[in-house]
C-alpha cells in the first residue's frame, strides 16, 4: 500500500509569526495534535501540542509567543509514492507518529498519522511504528 492511499488530505497549516495561542485553538478546532508550519510556500517545521506543552508552557512562555520559537524545524517528512510498510518503520526508528506527505516537487499534500495506520485493518505497519516510537530517547528526553 503507498501513503497516499492511507494519509490525511485536508492539511492545514500555521505560519511561524503565528502566536502559540493561535496554532492551538487550531489545533482544537481542527481536532488535531500537530499541524505543518509554513512560511513563503515552503514546509519549515511542525508544531505539535506536545512541544506547545514541553517547549512554551514548561518553560513558562506566553501564549503570545511565536510558533516559529517551539517548532521543531528539523522536518521529517515523507513522500506520497512510498510504501507504507517502509514509512512506518521510519516512523519508529524517528519515534515521530505523523510526518508530513509531500509528493515529489516536494509540496505538501497530506498528512500521515499512526492513526492513518491503524485506521487501514493492516496491524502490522502500526505496530512497528509504535514500538519504535514506545522507545525512550525521544525528542523532548
Amino acid at each position: 500500500m503507498r501513503v497516499s492511499e492511507a494519509m490525511s488530505r485536508d492539511v492545514q497549516i500555521v505560519d511561524p509569526d503565528q502566536t502559540l495561542q493561535q496554532a492551538a485553538a487550531k489545533m482544537c478546532e481542527l481536532d488535531v495534535g500537530a499541524l505543518p508550519v509554513g512560511e513563503n510556500d515552503r514546509l519549515v517545521g511542525m508544531i505539535t501540542d506536545r512541544d506547545i506543552a514541553v517547549r512554551a508552557v514548561a518553560e513558562n512562555k506566553s501564549p503570545a509567543s511565536k510558533v516559529r520559537g517551539v517548532m521543531t524545524q528539523d522536518v521529517k517528512f515523507c513522500y506520497d509514492d512510498e510504501d507504507v510498510d517502509h514509512v512506518a518503520r521510519n516512523m519508529g526508528d524517528q519515534q515521530v507518529r505523523r510526518l508530513p506527505v509531500v509528493n515529489r516537487a516536494k509540496r505538501l499534500v497530506g498528512i500521515l498519522a499512526l492513526g492513518d495506520l491503524a485506521a487501514q485493518g493492516e496491524a502490522r505497519p502500526a505496530a512497528q511504528a509504535l514500538e519504535g516510537i514506545s522507545q525512550p530517547g525521544g525528542r523532548h528526553t
